[in-house]
Parts: structure tokens; C-alpha cells; sequence
């Protein structure tokens, strides 16, 4: 028996809605992140971008467990001297939820042009609206 193999062309992508109110950040991201990859279908092929597009609603009603939305903090570099940015997870949230959602997801993605060509899949909105009525998503539910 051969191994299966798929090629680009042939993957069918489906479109899913994922509701992050009082959801854990984590579980969520992993969840979607398994979505985008495509390890929920049974032709998943590691070289190949067999994901299905993930849209996210409410990112601004996402939770963290423990003290973690006291101590968490999301650094940048300036790549200057002195040039380390410290955020709190509170001031993230505040300024722009999707953007928390969007990198707790895309850091469990690949880090090669596999990874960013899945990323470009997510679709995370801080409100209960989305522009992508039209593709009938199908809302899944995230244990936990």
C-alpha cells in the first residue's frame, strides 16, 4: 500500500467559526493552531498546507488562568540600544485584543513560509461581528 500525499491543489478548505467568550486563551490557540495546520483531517501531509480558514469572535472576552493577566507581559526590541518595549497583558488587551489572540496562535504555528502561509488563515475580530458571513463558517465549540 502507497503512502498518501496531498498536493496543494487538490485540499479542500472549509471555513470555522470559534467563539473565544470566557474561553482560555491557551486552549483556544491550541485549537486553532491544529485547525490552521490541518491535523484534524486525515489527509494532513506535514509539507503541505492542508489547514481550513479559523475565524475568531469576541477576542476581547478571552480569559487567562491563575495570575497569569496579573504577570503576563509581551516584550519587543527596537533592535537600538535600550530599545526593550515591556506590554502588560492588561494594556494588550485594552489597545488591541486580536493582536493577543493572533500571537498566542501564530507562535504555535511553523516558523518557515509554511507557517506564515497558515497564518494568513486566521481571522480574529474583537467584537461579535465578522465580514465572512458569506463563506457559512461552521461553529465549533473548545472544551475546557
Amino acid at each position: 500500500m502507497k503512502t498518501y500525499y496531498a498536493k496543494p491543489g487538490e485540499v479542500e478548505r472549509a471555513w470555522v467559526l470559534i467563539d473565544a467568550e470566557d474561553q482560555v486563551l491557551g486552549r483556544l490557540a491550541t485549537k486553532a493552531a491544529t485547525i490552521l495546520k490541518g491535523k484534524h483531517k486525515p489527509q494532513y501531509t506535514p509539507h503541505v498546507d492542508t489547514g481550513d480558514f479559523v475565524v475568531i469572535i469576541n477576542a476581547d472576552k478571552i480569559r487567562l488562568t491563575g495570575a497569569k493577566a496579573a504577570d503576563k507581559a509581551y516584550y519587543r526590541h527596537s533592535g537600538f540600544p535600550g530599545g526593550l518595549h515591556a506590554e502588560s497583558f492588561a494594556e494588550a488587551m485594552e489597545k488591541h485584543p486580536e493582536r493577543v489572540v493572533e500571537r498566542a496562535i501564530k507562535g504555535m504555528l511553523p516558523k518557515n513560509t509554511l507557517g506564515r502561509a497558515m497564518g494568513k488563515k486566521l481571522k480574529v475580530y474583537a467584537g461579535a461581528e465578522h465580514p465572512h458571513m458569506a463563506q457559512k463558517p461552521v461553529k465549533i465549540e473548545v472544551e475546557g
